[in-house]
């Protein structure tokens, strides 16, 4: 199929995620051949390195070698089963190696097929809890302001960012919402790496105000990501995972993004020495090959729920390709690369070479501030650096940054006025140099009015 043909098709038939459709009127999508290593690369040779992961989730970039092995050696025993009454080995051992790995005492894991549905999991998983423990009066979540956890209508309702939700709130669950850290716009003038979280009273006033009608908070940790990388610092979770033992609530941590080593640790809970009640991950579970979540929790909640089946505590809840075999194969692959590749140590100097561009960044006149938190950086264009103020949503200036990056042979999907940064975790220092020279031209360009 010619590639004319191909757009052809594509807009008739297609419906394509989180875009504005008639945007393709002006920016056609751009068909993609096959990838290598951490570029994409088109019909006509041209080659994009992959700043954004493909969405956060490629760890160690397109068609690896023992990624692939994993996927095509299992795919030549089984693809799928049902995995009510059934089991199989890739499943297993993934699970044995992420309760080893995971903060805590998180000992039990439950597999969905994306992220979203690991948080409606968790959240389901945390009501039932306290409905057969006999506190049945929890039934309320709280999450902080601009969180994200995913689109359907449970992870909505836990959301805090406008964009997603406002159009459905008629139809999503009451709950809280607190005022989260904001540590670029810090209304206490303090700054991320010295503070002590003092934001945290707008959550301490609300637990100890309704923590009877409380079943669990949900927080991304460290880095609240659709709302543009905002990144705070760890003592924020250490207060609350205090907070909700004082209160007997629980902490659910969406490590769906920020999981998988893009802290510059495993989980970023580790930077608060903390572990969650329940932790949903999935994105880079499978390297960005297949889609797959889980929702781990302890063996204390599981309890909860065993029992003779007369009892109706089952957790009865389910997903077609719950546990697939092809996914949690490359699952553990995943895994054992970082381990035998010793993944986490080789990002100190990349880390540093993203440190290094705070400075050149700075000083161009419309960027207020270059932020990062292990391999995850990001620049916040504002159109006036005096009082912060952001450019108008209208302007669409990160899409122009999109436009021009392409144009130079990245790609970048700004969030809003953030441009950021989120490749893959082996991307070598010399185009990860090529990355952000792209964008800091890209922005120059952008902002130059």
């Amino acid at each position: 199929m010619d590639i004319a043909e191909l757009l052809r098709l594509d807009r008739e038939h297609v419906w394509h995620p989180c875009t504005q459709q008639k945007d393709h009127e002006l920016l056609p999508p751009i068909p993609i051949d096959r990838g290598e290593g951490v570029h994409l690369i088109d019909f006509e040779g041209k080659r994009y390195i992959d700043g954004v992961s493909s969405w956060w989730v490629n760890l160690f970039g397109h068609n690896h070698p023992r990624l692939n092995r994993a996927l095509t050696e299992q795919a030549g025993r089984i693809a799928h089963h049902i995995f009510a009454g059934f089991t199989h080995e890739p499943a297993v051992e993934l699970s044995r190696r992420l309760c080893e790995l995971a903060p805590g005492a998180l000992n039990k894991v439950f597999f969905a097929d994306n992220g979203s549905a690991a948080v409606e999991v968790a959240l389901k998983m945390s009501f039932q809890y306290w409905q057969q423990t006999g506190i049945p009066q929890k039934t309320r979540f709280v999450s902080i302001t601009e969180a994200y956890h995913g689109e359907t209508l449970g992870a909505l309702s836990v959301g805090g960012c406008e964009l997603y939700r406002e159009i459905y709130q008629p139809i999503l669950l009451e709950g809280f919402q607190v005022q989260g850290p904001d540590c670029f716009r810090c209304a206490y003038g303090l700054e991320r790496d010295s503070c002590d979280a003092p934001c945290f009273e707008h959550m301490q006033s609300l637990l100890e105000r309704e923590h009877e009608n409380i079943a669990a908070v949900i927080i991304e940790p460290l880095i609240q990501g659709a709302a543009g990388m905002r990144i705070y610092p760890p003592v924020y979770l250490k207060k609350l995972r205090a907070l909700c033992d004082a209160f007997a609530v629980h902490y659910i941590a969406d490590e769906i993004a920020v999981g998988f080593g893009r802290t510059g640790r495993m989980f970023a809970n580790e930077h608060a020495e903390v572990a969650p009640d329940f932790m949903c991950l999935s994105k880079g579970i499978t390297g960005g090959y297949l889609p797959l979540s889980v929702t781990l929790t302890t063996d204390e909640i599981y309890a909860a729920f065993y029992d003779d089946y007369a009892s109706m505590k089952a957790f009865l809840h389910s997903h077609s390709y719950t546990g697939n075999p092809l996914a949690c194969a490359v699952a553990v692959e995943v895994l054992k690369i970082f381990e035998e590749e010793d993944i986490l140590s080789s990002l100190a100097p990349k880390m540093a070479l993203l440190d290094a561009q705070a400075e050149r960044f700075e000083a161009l006149p419309h960027v207020g501030e270059f932020r990062r938190c292990g391999m995850v950086a990001a620049v916040e264009m504002v159109g006036e650096k005096k009082g912060k103020v952001p450019y108008p949503w209208q302007e669409r200036r990160g899409l122009e940054v999109y436009r021009k990056a392409l144009n130079m042979g990245a790609l970048l999907r700004p969030l809003g006025n953030v441009v950021y940064f989120m490749p893959p975790l082996t991307i070598a220092e010399d185009e990860l140099r090529q990355l952000l020279d792209i964008a800091f031209a890209a922005i120059s360009e952008v902002t130059a009015d």
